[in-house]
């Protein structure tokens, strides 16, 4: 599995296949993407906000708590810094960066989004068959996309919807599902219909999985592509004269590893 991220931000996200246990059926394998603040061994502990008014870090702990740059002017904790020329043209890029990659991490959330519900409703008909199911999984796309619209799509990265949370959502709805996969497996193996459908499932799913792959090898270009202009912000971060405290400004830290390329790795050796 791969995982990509935005500006400092780093929103990261795992689409590819992975085999799995969906609603404890045999044969079924999930396509889940993951969503955390880390990506490229690089992360950041703010929540961020940006646009045209500039951007904004903001937490609850730490210090500093607000940082906001805009125009090259950069504030911290609600009070003006006096930077040099040279740091306000760095804070311009940094500026410019992070508000071109907002609109491209809201793109990424949205194919994440619908390749996890292409998935989950693969796996939920092959089962169940059930159009209402159908339009159940539909209605909770249109909540999830809704949902990305209104936070990164308008520029916004909040850390407690984003920062690793996205997977246990969605293994939440696809608890909802679980009784009905159950109810419609005990009638298939009640009529004598188990390897019937068990056949299709196996048909389907592989379709599926190949349709899936496919997929996730074009988010994941995305995803480098957007590494690439993360370390590009890191680089103008720690060229930065600016010191708070007498300590570099930190706005993106080092995480200490690639959760990338180390689930990268882990798919590849099946894990």
């Amino acid at each position: 599995m791969r995982k990509l991220a935005p500006f400092a931000v780093l929103f990261c996200l795992c689409a590819t296949a992975r085999a799995g246990d969906a609603a404890d059926a045999p044969a079924a394998k999930e396509h889940r993407p993951e969503v955390s603040s880390h990506q490229c061994g690089l992360s950041t502990p703010y929540n961020v906000l940006a646009d045209t008014g500039g951007i904004w870090l903001y937490r609850d702990e730490g210090a500093p708590k607000e940082i906001f740059f805009h125009g090259g002017e950069l504030s911290v904790d609600h009070r003006v810094q006096q930077v040099s020329a040279a740091d306000a043209q760095r804070l311009r890029l940094m500026e410019t960066e992070a508000r071109a990659l907002m609109p491209q991490v809201a793109g990424l959330a949205r194919d994440v989004v619908d390749i996890t519900y292409d998935a989950l409703g693969g796996v939920v008909d092959v089962l169940t068959g059930s159009w209402l199911n159908a339009r159940k999984i539909e209605r909770k796309r249109k909540e999830a996309l809704a949902y990305v619209d209104t936070t990164l799509g308008k520029g916004r990265w909040d850390q407690d919807a984003f920062g690793g949370n996205f997977e246990k959502y969605v293994e939440r709805e696809a608890e909802d599902f679980k009784g009905s996969i159950a109810r419609h497996l005990l009638w298939q193996i009640a009529t004598g219909r188990a390897d019937a459908m068990e056949a299709r499932a196996d048909r389907v799913g592989d379709e599926l999985d190949a349709k899936l792959d496919a997929r996730s090898e074009a988010i994941e270009a995305k995803a480098d592509a957007l590494c690439a202009q993360v370390r590009r912000l890191d680089e103008l971060q720690q060229a930065l004269e600016y010191r708070f405290g007498g300590q570099p400004l930190r706005l993106i830290e080092t995480s200490g590893k690639d959760e990338g390329a180390e689930l990268a790795a882990a798919a590849g050796s099946g894990g």
